[in-house]
Formats: C-alpha cells, structure tokens, sequence
C-alpha cells in the first residue's frame, strides 16, 4: 500500500471515530429526554391515586331503562324525557366513576299508572331519594324519607322542568344543589376522608308514591340544571393531566426527530 492510500485509509477511520464519539449537544439531548421522561412517568403515576382519592356529596340524575338505573349522559336541561319514562336524583356522598343509585326502582305504572294521559302532554314519573344519615352534610340531620311521583308536563319539557314540576329544585350557577330544601346548603362539597359508614353499601328502602302533579307551562328559570355540573366536574383534573402528557409527548417526538436528523448528517459527513 502506497503511503497515499495509508493516509487516506487513516482519514477515513478517524473520521468514523469520530462520528461514533458522542458529541456534547448529543449528551445534553440525551439526558434532556431522560429528565422528561422521567417527570411524565411521575406525573401519570402520581395523578391517578390524588383523583381517584376525592369524593362528592351532590345530587346525581339518573334515568330508569329496562328496569334499571343508570347515569345520565346529559343534564336535566339537556335532556328531553319522553312519555313514559322515569327519571331518578339521589343525594350521596361518592363519586362519579362508581355512582350511588336510587335505592328503590319505581317504574312507570307504579308512579303513573293511576294519571290519566292529556293530549299535547306527557308523563313522567319522578323518583326523589335523598340518601342516607351517612351522605348527609352534617352529623344529626334529618334525612328526608324518599319518595316517587307523576308529572303531566308539555311534551317538549326537559328533564329540568320535569324536576321543578315534581320538587322544588335549589339551583346555583347551573347546578342542582339541592331538592325540597335538602341540603339547605352547600353544593357538591369535596370530601376528602370518607367515613367507614359512607363507604358500605346501600340497603333497600321502600318509596312511596305521591300523589300526581301536573305543569301546564313549566318554566325553566330556577330549575336549569346539568348533570356535568350536578355531578362534580371531576373530568377536568383529567383533562389537564390528559394535556399535559399529549404536550411531552409532542416535545419527546419533535426532539427525537431532531436526534435523528443530526445522526444522519453525521454519518453522511463521516463517509
């Protein structure tokens, strides 16, 4: 081999030496991406138990089918019942991934098999449970007994003017805070340390039907109520957590992107 071509073949080794030396930005770009994957694995790990650990005491609004309660995906405003069904709000303390029911189905013939129906008007039967001495706001209170009734209402009424026809809502900023009086104030409260009694199951109650009411022209004012809101907005925490994840991720991808462009260009110098 020519002295010549033992100096290129030197050169050319150097230079891939080179380029398999970890330069300084490559380092710091690596620790970087370290740190916050790191810090995103803390926050997903961390976020979770501190959501799950809070509880509510609020007004639920649930809707019976099939002989079934379940959750309404809507408020009351933005719910339009249709003749012949059941809607259901029970007070409790606990919150909105594990949902405490009315403790008593009512069906339909049984709030309002005994009211006529009235042409242009509907029926709707209304179940009221405000939950146990173990849900209530203060230690002593009297907890009202539940009750179930029939309302004739305008057939484009809402679910929120059904509620004003059958009680007497106490409505804040949107939400549903309390019914007949109960709680006489306070509106979802967070609750931190949920007592032992809170925590048991529901026992059954029997509720009684009241006699039927009706609403020839319901009005919506004091009553517009939403779910999402009497239902503690418990989503947000969520979706801030949800943001924040999505907004790392997007670095994590624009850096590794970035890495990789840069390794390619050095080995491109490097041939």
């Amino acid at each position: 081999m020519s002295p010549t071509s033992r100096s290129i073949s030197r050169a050319g080794r150097a230079r891939r030496a080179r380029g398999n030396v970890a330069t300084p930005f490559t380092a710091v770009l690596a620790l970087f991406l370290a740190t916050l994957l790191s810090a995103l694995v803390s926050t997903v790990a961390l976020a979770a138990p501190a959501h799950a650990a809070d509880a509510y005491r609020f007004w639920g609004y649930y809707q019976l089918t099939s002989g079934t309660w379940g959750f309404a995906t809507k408020g009351p405003d933005g719910t339009t019942p249709a003749d012949g069904s059941v809607e259901g709000y029970r007070f409790a303390l606990g919150d909105t991934s594990t949902p405490r029911l009315p403790r008593a189905v009512v069906t339909f013939d049984q709030a309002c098999g005994s009211t006529p129906a009235v042409s242009g008007s509907k029926r709707v039967g209304v179940v009221v449970d405000f939950g146990r001495a173990a849900d209530a706001r203060e230690q002593g209170a009297t907890v009202p007994a539940p009750y179930a009734t029939c309302v004739t209402v305008p057939t484009s009424a809402t679910g929120a003017q059904v509620l004003a026809a059958a009680a007497k809502p106490r409505v804040e900023k949107a939400m549903v805070c309390g019914i007949d009086g109960y709680p006489a104030s306070g509106c979802s409260d967070t609750v931190k340390d949920v007592p032992a009694a809170a925590k048991a199951a529901d026992q059954p109650v029997t509720i009684d039907v009241r006699p039927a009411s009706s609403a020839g022209s319901t009005s919506a004012s004091g009553a517009a109520a939403s779910s999402s809101a009497a239902a503690p907005a418990s989503s947000s925490s969520s979706s801030s957590t949800t943001a924040y994840v999505v907004g790392v991720l997007a670095v994590l991808a624009l850096l590794a992107a970035a890495a990789w462009a840069m390794a390619r260009r050095r080995r491109a110098d490097g041939r």
